[in-house]
């Protein structure tokens, strides 16, 4: 499955691209050239004694000072180097062991604490008191440290994530069907018995036809009158709201300015998939199209566990970082917001959206969100788009 990214990568090929390695592992190791090189960002610097080209460095360093974010978010979110081959490399850097296995985390593992901080607490006994699968910033922070009394253990932040909710479904599974009832019990709807609602719903129409079958003839011709006058009235509201045009609360996209590359906020999309196994193809499309800063998008596709037609037609598309399949734990109730609630915590962007599996947006709709946003006053939560 070929799919286009603008800017023209390839980053969906089946071919080997920027795999680093040690010699003789399988993969392409590239040699970087013996002439004059160009001054790196240290979280992407030591890539080259690993073998990585200097013009797929000097590419990702450039499109991090274009965004205004940090060179290895902009090279993994790019699909330039693998995210599991970086933090390989990483590790061996730094001197620490690479985590790709079971991770045998220690007490004090928590859903989404964890996985937030990008780090967990290993084993008693293992070679390393923790499992690091650092981001950003701190990658260079970490590189800065040059001395470690008992270095860190590393590992990718999917496999990080895979590993804790693979150790911890329960936990994920409750965060995500009732942690905002616990936090915010009176925005929360109340969990009633369904059968009391159909007890109180049987009593109502019981006594409203009772009371109709026991009304004279004149009036209760008038009520049955005044019913279908307000059903007539209702119907036509409706039909007129296709035809009147919504209010403008915000200014037209004509007239809004865009957002400098370095100004644009980091943005969120979560897409809750059930068996949609036939629009992927078509949705990573839409998504790859969007006019947005790669380093600065953070696209989660939410899946259930029992989803294998979906997870099968994701599992041989090669993605970039910026892309995370994320399998929510079984639990109840298996609903669209629960599947929502297990990806937000993860969120990173100052910004997010939720785009349903047959949505195609606009390619340019996040930078007009963004730049209305930031024209808005601060209170603004919420842009409502016209379909």
């Amino acid at each position: 499955m070929l799919l286009p990214e603008r800017g023209g990568g390839d980053w969906l090929t089946r071919r080997p691209y920027h795999v680093l390695g040690a010699p003789g592992e399988r993969g392409v190791a590239f040699q970087h050239p013996s002439a004059a090189r160009a001054a790196l960002p240290p979280d992407i610097a030591f890539l080259r004694a690993e073998g990585v080209e200097d013009r797929v460095l000097i590419r990702a360093a450039a499109a991090a000072a274009e965004a205004g974010t940090d060179a290895a978010t902009a090279l993994l979110n790019a699909g330039l180097v693998e995210e599991t081959a970086y933090y390989r490399a990483l590790a061996r850097t730094l001197g620490a062991s690479y985590l790709d296995g079971p991770i045998p985390f220690g007490p004090g593992l928590h859903f989404p604490e964890t996985l937030v901080a990008g780090r967990a607490p290993l084993a008693p006994g293992s070679a390393a008191a923790w499992v690091l699968a650092p981001r950003g910033r701190t990658i260079t922070a970490l590189l800065d440290s040059a001395l470690w009394t008992r270095p860190p253990a590393i590992t990718s932040p999917t496999h990080l994530r895979e590993a804790v909710f693979t150790a911890i479904p329960e936990q994920v599974a409750d965060h995500a069907a009732h942690d905002f009832a616990r936090r915010m019990p009176e925005r929360a709807t109340a969990c009633e018995p369904t059968v009391w609602w159909l007890l109180v719903l049987g009593l109502a129409l019981t006594a409203g036809f009772s009371l109709y079958a026991a009304l004279p003839a004149p009036l209760a011709r008038a009520v049955m009158l005044a019913a279908q006058c307000l059903f007539l009235a209702m119907t036509t509201v409706r039909l007129a709201a296709v035809a009147i045009d919504a209010p403008v609360t915000a200014p037209a996209a004509a007239t809004v300015p865009p957002l400098a590359e370095t100004a644009l906020p980091v943005y969120t999309i979560l897409v809750p998939l059930y068996r949609e196994a036939a629009v992927v193809p078509g949705l990573l499309r839409a998504l790859a199209a969007l006019d947005y800063p790669p380093a600065k998008l953070d696209i989660k596709l939410l899946i259930e566990a029992d989803d294998r037609e979906t997870r099968a037609a994701l599992a041989p598309v090669l993605l970039p970082a910026r892309f995370e399949v994320i399998t929510v734990p079984p639990g109840g109730p298996r609903t669209k917001p629960r599947a929502l609630n297990a990806g937000l915590p993860l969120a990173r962007g100052d910004l997010l959206t939720v785009y349903d599996a047959e949505d195609f947006p606009d390619p340019g709709q996040l930078r007009l969100a963004a730049a209305l946003f930031a024209r808005l006053p601060a209170r603004t939560a919420c842009l409502q788009g016209r379909s």
